[in-house]
C-alpha cells in the first residue's frame, strides 16, 4: 500500500511540479494529463477564448493553480479571468472553469473538482468530454447537457460542434 505524505500549503505553493500536481487537505494528488484529444481540445478552447479577450474582457489561462479553499488548491484545464494583473495563485473565484475529461478521469473525482469550484464561488462551471463529444454545463444547482455551452448574463459560450469538428478521428 502506498504511503501518502501530507505537506503544508505554503511547502506545495513553493513546489514546482512536471506536471502540476493538486493540493487537497494536505495531500498532493497527480492528475490525469490528457491524451491528444483532451490535449486539443484545451488548446482550440484556449484559442477561441484568447481571440475574445478584449471583446468580451477576459483572459484565458490554462492549468493555472486555483486556491478554492485553505486547504485546496485544483488546476483546471481551462479558467476565465476578469482583465488585469493576477496572482500565481487564483484566489479570487474564476469567470468560469472548464475540466476537459481524460480517459482515466472517474466520475466520482471530476464531480469532487467541480464541486470545489462552486463552493469557491466559481458560477459557471463546464465539463467537456471528448470521448462522447459532449458537454455540460452548470450555472446554479442543476447540471445541463448542451452542445452551446455559456456563461449566463456575459458573452461567453461556445459552441461544442464547431470545436468538436476540427478532432482528427482516431
Amino acid at each position: 500500500m502506498a504511503t501518502i505524505l501530507h505537506i503544508p500549503l505554503h511547502e506545495y505553493l513553493g513546489i514546482s511540479y512536471r506536471p502540476d500536481r493538486e493540493y487537497v487537505d494536505g495531500e498532493i494528488r497527480e492528475r490525469n494529463v490528457g491524451k491528444y484529444e483532451h490535449a486539443r481540445v484545451q488548446a482550440l478552447l484556449a484559442r477561441w477564448f484568447g481571440n475574445h479577450e478584449q471583446e468580451w474582457g477576459v483572459q484565458v489561462v490554462t492549468e493555472q493553480r486555483v486556491q478554492v479553499s485553505p486547504t485546496r488548491v485544483r488546476i483546471p484545464d481551462v479558467t476565465l479571468l476578469t482583465l488585469g494583473a493576477q496572482p500565481d495563485v487564483i484566489i479570487d473565484p474564476p469567470l468560469l472553469v472548464i475540466e476537459i475529461l481524460s480517459p482515466d478521469d472517474s466520475y466520482s473525482d471530476t464531480q469532487e473538482r467541480a464541486q470545489d469550484y462552486r463552493s469557491m464561488g466559481v458560477e459557471t462551471v463546464w465539463i467537456i468530454d471528448p470521448k462522447t463529444r459532449t458537454g455540460r454545463m452548470c450555472s446554479g444547482a442543476e447540471w445541463v447537457e448542451s452542445s452551446r455551452l455559456e456563461v449566463k448574463g456575459t458573452p461567453l459560450y461556445i459552441n461544442l460542434p464547431d470545436i468538436f469538428s476540427q478532432l482528427t478521428s482516431a
